[in-house]
Parts: structure tokens; sequence; C-alpha cells
């Protein structure tokens, strides 16, 4: 019998040669093992799903649920720096000691079945929160939704954050085609929420084949506000005079306002005060989504990777005070589409610093550097020149170029996969800086 890994890192290092297939689209075996195991929850289960604002809508409900008091279980994916980012129960992140304890529950309980690292590694996660016998749970898709390995959980609150092109090698290169996808987490009789404004009709037809319960933005609940607060109005509960969410940027009160129609949903059976609202959405925290970083030159961290987020993240820089230029910190994976990123935003970038990735699926700096060119980016110049494309072999030595360059009154956005924001901050960290 071979030795059980003793480390998390091996654990995962284990993982990740496991399955012959890195995403491996289907709920069978996960469901098979599940059972297995026997995970259930009796508390509320909510699931998040969407193309972008996953996290956002997760991190939100997680705070003001801590605030009203109650015990609550929060899966989120990728991670950043540390694998543990993924659990989280009662805001602390799960110990290395209680992710070990799992992952053996779950080689044991597999048997012959073949799991990938995402399924494994939920699988586990379930089994810590279930253990733990909280008052919600709630979990964040890892990809599209209706075969993602969270799926295999029956939500009593769904919510699709909003539906775009991407990861269409699995999901499908139309929006209506992702929609039935990301409808999939909807459950018959079961609340579902879509806060995208223009919802494809792929999804809306779906969650009325199944009978969901299915609440618009826009038609069954809403927002508005002016510069100082917002009010939320829903089915027949109105939230009133309350404050923006620590969460900076412009799609921030569309993934409120799809978090606090979740909670209304649940209002009996999870009761949430006017004022643990005001204090949640007050204290949320979530790194790298439009993050600002304290000091000069600004720094900003958004895991913006397709174009629909990269769109969001050139309106968020168009709302900040004047710079007088804007460096980028750029990676990506070559599935991605970049050449769509690029036409987002190049308009708000004036030099670019592109990096390789420690990922076989990467795009290579090189590849980047030529669709910038293709795009109509000023290639680099002279030393001096206004706008300007460098390569690099890590984002680690990219952020170090655009900091030695940059200003005292620029910025630099450090952008794109969650590798590259993932990278700078480990570089910050290595110098003792948040």
């Amino acid at each position: 019998m071979n030795k059980l890994p003793t480390t998390l890192s091996d654990w995962l290092a284990k993982l990740e040669t496991m399955h012959p297939k890195a995403i491996d689209m289907g709920l069978e075996r996960v469901a098979q093992v599940k059972d297995r195991l026997g995970i259930r929850f009796d508390c509320p289960v909510i699931i998040v799903g969407g193309t972008n604002g996953k996290g956002s809508t997760c991190a939100m409900l997680e705070s003001i649920l801590l605030q009203a008091g109650y015990r609550v279980g929060t899966y989120t994916s990728p991670h950043l720096l540390d694998f543990n980012e993924r659990a989280r129960l009662n805001g602390e992140l799960a110990s290395d000691e209680a992710l070990i304890e799992q992952f053996a529950a779950v080689e044991a309980g597999r048997g012959e079945v073949s799991l990938t690292y995402f399924e494994f590694t939920t699988l586990a996660v379930m089994r810590l929160f279930a253990q733990a016998r909280p008052d919600a749970v709630i979990f964040e898709v890892g990809l599209g939704g209706r075969l993602d390995a969270v799926n295999v959980l029956d939500a009593d609150v769904a919510i699709v954050t909003s539906v775009d092109i991407d990861h269409t090698d699995y999901l499908g290169s139309t929006r209506e085609e992702i929609g039935f996808e990301k409808a999939g987490i909807f459950r018959p009789g079961k609340t579902a929420i879509c806060g995208d404004p223009i919802p494809p009709q792929s999804l809306v037809d779906h969650a009325q084949a199944i009978g969901a319960d299915l609440w618009l933005f826009g038609r069954d609940y809403n927002y508005a506000g002016d510069k100082q607060q917002w009010n939320y109005g829903g089915r027949g509960q109105r939230r009133n005079s309350l404050g923006y969410p620590a969460l900076r940027g412009a799609n921030q009160l569309l993934n409120a306002a799809a978090a606090l129609a979740a909670l209304e949903a649940l209002r009996n059976r999870l009761p949430v005060g006017a004022q643990e609202v005001r204090n949640g959405l007050v204290m949320v925290d979530l790194p790298g989504r439009f993050q600002v970083l304290p000091g000069r030159p600004t720094v900003i961290l958004d895991v913006a990777h397709n174009p629909h987020a990269a769109a969001t993240l050139a309106q968020n820089l168009n709302h900040m005070a004047f710079h007088p230029y804007t460096y980028a910190v750029f990676g990506a994976m070559q599935d991605k589409d970049i050449s769509g990123i690029i036409a987002q935003i190049k308009d708000k970038i004036d030099h670019w610093c592109v990096t390789d990735l420690p990922l076989p699926r990467a795009a290579t700096a090189e590849q980047i550097r030529q669709k910038l060119l293709d795009a109509g980016v000023i290639p680099e110049a002279k030393a001096g020149a206004e706008r300007t494309i460098q390569t690099f072999s890590s984002p680690a030595a990219a952020y170090a170029n655009a900091l030695s360059r940059a200003g005292e009154n620029d910025r630099i956005a450090v952008f794109g996969s969650f590798l590259t924001v993932a990278g700078v901050m480990e570089a910050r960290r290595a110098e003792g800086l948040s």
C-alpha cells in the first residue's frame, strides 16, 4: 500500500498527477465518492456561479452572515498564495492539519474512482464543512456550473452573477450556450438568482423548464444609489442607507444586490438585521479584485482574465484620479481571449511589462507581445518613449521593472491570470510588503 503524504504541499503535488486530465467535466465520479463519504448538509447551501463576480459575491455573503453571528463555511477557487485560502470556516482559513485529515478520508473513500485535483479537493472541503455543522455554507463554482464538481450539492439558493465568453473549450462559444451551462446549478422549486442585467434566454428558459424560482435583476430585485449610499429593493424586503462595499469597482453593486437577494430568499432560515448588512459590506475583504495597495506609485491588483473583466478594470481605472503614466504587468493563459482583453484596456495603458507564467498552458510573454503589436499598441522604441512593450520571465521581474520606471504619481496595474497577481503578491511578501 502506498504511503500517504504527510504535508499539505506533498498532498497537493500528488493530486496534480493522480488523474489523466486536469479538467474532466462530469458529476458521476464525484457524486459516487460524495455518497460513499456520507457528505450532506442540513443547513442552507448557497452556490455561486458566473463568469465574473463569483468571488466577490461569496465574500460579501460570508462577511454579512459572519456579522450576523452565523457559523459559515466558504469555499472559493483558485487561491492566490496558499491553498488554505480555498476553505474558510467562520472567516478563518482551514489549517494544514484539517485539510490533510480530509484528504486522507477522500483517498480512503474513493476506492478505484479517479478524481481530478479540483474534484478531490472539493470533496475534501465539503467533508470538512459537513463535519463542522455550520449554519450556512457558500460554494463557488469552479468552471461553468452544470458539470462542475460543486454541482453535486443541491443549492437552496443558486446565484449566477454574470454570463460572458470564457472557457469556450468547455462551455461553448456564445452567451446562450454558456448561460445554459451556468444555469445548471439551479434546482426545481429553489431560488435561482441571475445578477446579469441582460440574462441569456437559455438561462431563463432552463429555470422555467425545471421549475426554479427565478429572480432576475431589474425585475425581482434592484438597487439605486447616489455618491454617498445605496438602497436595495427586493420582492418583499428593502434595505436602505447602505454604505458602499469595501470591494472597489464598477460591478460590485450588482454583486452586492445579488447577495442581498439571496439573503432575502433565505430570511426565514437566516434572518439578518440592517446593521449586520451594513457592517458586512463595509468589512468585506477579497485580495486581487481591483485591490488598490497603499503607497506610491499606486499599485492595483486585479485578476481580470477575460474581456468582460478587462472592460470593468478599464472602467475602474478611468474613475481613478489622474496618473501621468500607467504601467501594466500582464500575463495570461493561452486559452484566454488575449486579443479581446487587450482591446478592452489598451487605451488605458502606456507601458506594458508582459510576463511568462509558470504553467505549460500559459501564453508566453513573446506571444502576448505579438498580440499587442497586432492590436496596434505602439511597439518598443528608444528609451524614454511614451509607449513601450517589454517581456519578462516572471511576474516578479515584470513588476520590479515597472516599479523601477514608474514615477511616484504613476500607477501599476497588475492583471490577467491569478498567477500574475499571485506572482507579484509573492514578490511583495518576500520584501515584507502586504
